[in-house]
């Protein structure tokens, strides 16, 4: 797993199923983002030390049934090796038992650990700009299966734009979109929430009923989170 020093002044939040409580933190100090150019860092973004604010800022990426009984989180970085075995040889397995079976739904969250990664923030702009064509889950994919190519890039930005094409994007609408700063507050609020819930490395995997979150499974591994799962099937279904 992939860590990074982070750190987050954590309120109390009733949204919270699990009670995570993170203590005596110190949120890291975010750039802010110039704007006409590509976003590369964290922005300021005001608000977000109130809880409804930062869940509405920070929306996840939600792949099935939204109504599934038990919900699977990941919060990941785009360049984290970690993440991309995770990526190309759990998320299948989840898919395959899960996902397509409606049991549960997977929501991705960004988390960029921008101190040893840096083109993670980027990566994870790019691929908004992909959800704005509807592509979201093809280019999340694109850029897990070419991390080896672009992770070690001084400037992504042309591969990046490349892959959107690949995957049937119009590739001017999507470089304007990366060219810019749009989705670095979303990128950002991401980064907070995932701080708020002790997140310090990746991938984070949660698996919880319904939509609110718990604590963090202690390994990505899909036994643990076959565990997880089917422990809260059957507290649904009385077993």
């Amino acid at each position: 797993m992939a860590k990074q020093k982070t750190s987050g002044g954590l309120n109390r939040f009733y949204w919270i199923i699990g009670g995570i409580a993170v203590l005596g933190l110190v949120i890291v100090g975010y750039q802010v983002g110039v704007r006409g150019q590509a976003a590369a860092a964290p922005v300021v973004v005001e608000g977000l030390d109130d809880p409804e604010v930062l869940l509405r800022m920070a929306q996840g990426m939600v792949q099935g049934d939204p109504n599934a009984p038990v919900t699977i989180y990941e919060f990941g970085d785009y360049q984290c090796p970690a993440c991309g075995m995770f990526a190309r040889q759990v998320k299948p397995l989840v898919d395959q038992a899960y996902i397509t079976e409606g049991k549960a739904k997977f929501v991705y969250y960004d988390f960029p650990l921008i101190a040893i990664h840096p083109n993670a923030f980027l990566a994870a702009r790019a691929s908004r700009c992909a959800a704005d064509q509807n592509l979201y889950w093809e280019y999340h994919k694109k850029l897990f299966d070419e991390q080896g190519i672009w992770s070690g890039n001084g400037s992504p930005i042309g591969l990046f734009g490349n892959y959107a094409e690949a995957v049937g994007a119009d590739k001017g609408d999507f470089d304007s979109c990366l060219r810019s700063d749009r989705h670095a507050d979303v990128v950002t609020a991401q980064m907070r929430l995932g701080e708020e819930l002790g997140v310090t490395g990746t991938p984070s995997v949660m698996v919880s009923r319904g939509d609110g979150f718990a604590s963090r499974l202690p390994s990505a591994d899909f036994p643990y989170i076959e565990e997880a799962v089917e422990r809260l099937l059957a507290e649904g279904t009385g077993n």
